[in-house]
């Protein structure tokens, strides 16, 4: 897995001040996407352990509220084999910071185990450790920068956890 960016303090993506994961590679190439760039699954950077390791040490301050993981698609069945051991770890390691997880796909149409499109052996392990999953892909005719967390009113924020 690639990654586009990595952003020490965001507070756009979720709740508190957060540090933020692009992931790279997407298959629902949103039109008007805000990050059209991370849909090659190449662009970026390799998702090393060295990138494990800064990312946990950008975690660690108090005022860190937790991750945010974007993309690209975390949900793209490569992306999930990579970030599954990943977000396992962030949870073990600062347990009381919550993670947040982004996706184009349809939480109950695509990610559950009865015939979603996007559900691999690694779905059901990486949803247990998310927190808030913000789901459903961008509408640009649904566009809306009022709501907080979103892009367009189609999606929805679930909390998981």
């Amino acid at each position: 897995m690639n990654y586009g960016t990595i952003k020490r303090t965001d507070v756009a993506n979720g709740e508190g001040v957060r540090v933020s994961l692009f992931v790279s590679g997407c298959r629902n190439c949103c039109k008007g996407c805000f990050n059209a760039e991370t849909w090659d699954f190449m662009f970026g950077k390799p998702f090393t352990k060295e990138t494990e390791d800064e990312l946990l040490s950008l975690l660690a301050p108090g005022y860190i509220a937790g991750l945010s993981v974007l993309g690209g698609e975390p949900f793209e069945e490569e992306n999930q084999r990579m970030l599954l051991p990943f977000l396992a770890r962030v949870r073990e390691t600062v347990p009381q910071k919550t993670i947040w997880c982004y996706t184009g796909y349809v939480y109950d149409k695509d990610l559950k185990p009865e015939n979603g499109r996007k559900h691999c052996e690694a779905t059901d392990g990486l949803l247990a450790l998310i927190d808030v999953l913000v789901d459903g892909p961008y509408v640009e005719a649904q566009r809306d920068i009022s709501l907080a967390f979103r892009g367009s009113r189609n999606q929805r924020i679930l909390r998981l956890r």
